[in-house]
């Protein structure tokens, strides 16, 4: 923290002196504004996948609650219902 502070510091006198900014700054800020647009750009795919993510186990979910679909061909006849008795 010590060195960030004595860091700015002397930053802020080759401004005052010179009325120019150290030739690194510009760099680095165009570094920061690229690192931001890229976390960003993360963490709108992080919650892109979370959502899908969701989706899909709403999906898996409710699946077992849908009974198996059959063709009208495999459909046997001569087996009753469960619970159902012939009368």
């Amino acid at each position: 923290m010590r060195k960030a502070f004595r860091k700015e510091e002397f930053y802020a006198q080759v401004r005052a002196q010179t009325h120019q900014t150290p030739e690194v700054e510009p760099r680095l800020r165009k570094e920061v504004v690229r690192l931001k647009e890229a976390l960003a750009a993360s963490r709108a795919a992080a919650a892109a996948s979370r959502q899908r993510a969701e989706q899909i186990a709403l999906a898996a979910a409710a699946l077992p609650l849908q009974p198996p679909e059959r063709p009208a061909s495999e459909v046997d006849t001569d087996v009753l219902a469960f619970g159902r008795h012939p009368r």
